[in-house]
């Protein structure tokens, strides 16, 4: 168990998207953010993303051999370049997410990555959280916590992170502490990039709809729209969380469409599912700050906009990195699993009481 000094922690994300791999250094003590240091993404190339895909879904008794090679060596490349740290959080690459029933599967060996960098890593952050009966996502809002605390926000707030699924942070930080009754409600609140990406790979060869340039041309199909809201996990109580894949069938849905249309329907959906989450926040937060790739999509931003009664801005407003801000995250949780602090709690994941997820691998000395 560490100190509670702060410490320089590296952080490490790749998410849903799978384009690549967020690297950020944070001086952290667990509990308060003390400063932002350097950052660094590593592409993964079209090969890798295709080994990367291949393997959604998933689990550890299946073959995941050259995903978890891709995974690790991507990480072990990047990491190896920063200098002056002291820890690192490793989050690896999901492929498959059930926390009723397999539970979740990280492809990442962080005990391997240890001795490559001959660091102290705290991986596998999810996994205590399923045993005691949590969602094991979403993970990010301790930090928000801390994080609204930093911008010194007076009273309620939320954090939308559009990645590949959406997800959605409340945050109280008039609370002492992010484990505390009534300081954060998190949940995920549907499919947001993914399905969009896939669509845009599948029928033009591009990572992602850029701009939001398909969507913005195209109509949403309302009818489509509707079909989508009447999904079971929209009448769920959160916390709740997604697999990737959990909603395929919008692809479905939106095969007879044009480009265009289809685009501006899924990106429709995206929102519609952020509105529909927003109905259970406990109090109306005062603003809506969104991170991840999600906030660069102009046409997503402004159907946000549109039908909310609060501001919905980018993290960057209020002095924050939406790029790297899951990396950051990871950072922050890694400090805490080493000081014996918890990381998710009953209003984030659901989980019976507060625990402290995540494995600490030290290098190998002699």
């Amino acid at each position: 168990m560490l100190k509670d000094d702060p410490l320089w922690v590296l952080g490490a994300m790749s998410g849903t998207s799978m384009d690549g791999v967020d690297a950020a250094m944070l001086l952290t003590d667990g509990e308060a953010i003390h400063g932002f240091g350097r950052t660094g993404y590593r592409a993964y190339d079209p090969d890798e993303r295709a080994v990367l895909a291949a393997a959604q879904g998933r689990w550890p008794d299946e073959d995941v051999t050259e995903a978890e090679r891709v995974v690790q060596a991507a990480h072990a490349t990047l990491l190896s370049s920063f200098e002056g740290v002291g820890l690192v959080g490793f989050h690896g690459q999901t492929l498959a997410h059930d926390p009723q029933g397999r539970g979740t599967h990280q492809v990442g060996d962080g005990a391997a990555l240890a001795a490559a960098l001959d660091l102290p890593v705290v991986w596998d952050f999810r996994s205590t959280d399923i045993r005691f009966g949590g969602e094991g996502a979403p993970m990010a809002p301790f930090y928000h916590f801390a994080c609204a605390q930093w911008i010194g926000a007076p009273g309620p707030l939320a954090f939308l992170n559009l990645g590949g699924v959406g997800n959605l942070t409340w945050v109280d930080p008039r609370h002492a502490r992010p484990e505390d009754a009534g300081a954060l409600l998190a949940f995920d609140t549907g499919p947001a990039n993914a399905p969009i990406d896939d669509l845009v790979q599948a029928r033009r060869g591009m990572p992602f709809d850029r701009d939001g340039r398909l969507a913005a041309r195209g109509r949403v199909e309302e009818g489509v729209l509707e079909r989508f809201l009447q999904d079971p996990f929209f009448a769920r109580m959160p916390p709740k969380s997604l697999d990737r894949g959990a909603f395929r069938a919008m692809a479905a849905r939106v095969a007879d469409l044009g480009d265009e249309d289809a685009a501006a329907t899924l990106t429709g959906m995206a929102a519609a599912a952020v509105l529909r989450g927003m109905e259970h926040c406990p109090a109306p937060p005062v603003r809506l700050l969104v991170t991840g790739g999600g906030r660069h999509n102009p046409v997503m931003m402004r159907m946000l906009a549109a039908a909310l009664d609060c501001p919905v801005e980018p993290v960057e407003t209020v002095g924050l990195d939406g790029d790297m801000l899951e990396a950051q995250a990871f950072a922050h949780l890694a400090m805490r699993v080493a000081r014996g602090l918890p990381t998710s709690c009953c209003g984030t994941t659901g989980v019976r009481a507060a625990v402290s997820g995540g494995m600490l691998s030290r290098p190998r000395t002699g």
